[in-house]
């Protein structure tokens, strides 16, 4: 089991930056995935970034590419994802999510355990 918890939310004029953070306890974390998805009102949820917790590779969607940055502390067992030049697009929940991973890796597909989610408001 992994438990996670999010904070950092909150508004924000469009062009700005926001970080997120997401606390993760439980399982040891060396052989872990951890992602950000997001959900807008009224559409499916979408994978934004994603990062193994060993080997620290990131992935990106192309929508964020550029302007995101996932990053993970691994003395506080927190994964970060840095926000800049938001979009008033990027107004969404955010959650955070984790998955044990062994061999072939897909950072968007489904994730065993979730965060509560938090909101993020990118105004005009």
């Amino acid at each position: 089991q992994v438990q996670l918890v999010e904070s950092g939310g909150g508004l924000v004029q469009a062009g700005g930056s926001l970080r997120l953070s997401c606390a993760a306890s439980g399982r040891p974390l060396s052989s872990v995935a951890m992602a950000w998805f997001r959900q807008a009102p009224g559409k499916e949820r979408e994978f934004v970034a994603a990062t193994k917790w060993g080997r620290g590779d990131t992935y990106y969607a192309d929508s964020v590419k550029g302007r995101f940055t996932i990053s993970r502390d691994n003395a506080k067992n927190t994964v970060y994802l840095q926000m800049n030049s938001l979009k008033v697009e990027d107004t969404a929940i955010y959650y955070c999510a984790a998955k044990g991973y062994s061999g072939t890796f897909s950072p968007s597909s489904p994730y065993d355990y979730w965060g509560q989610g938090t909101q993020i408001t990118v105004s005009s």
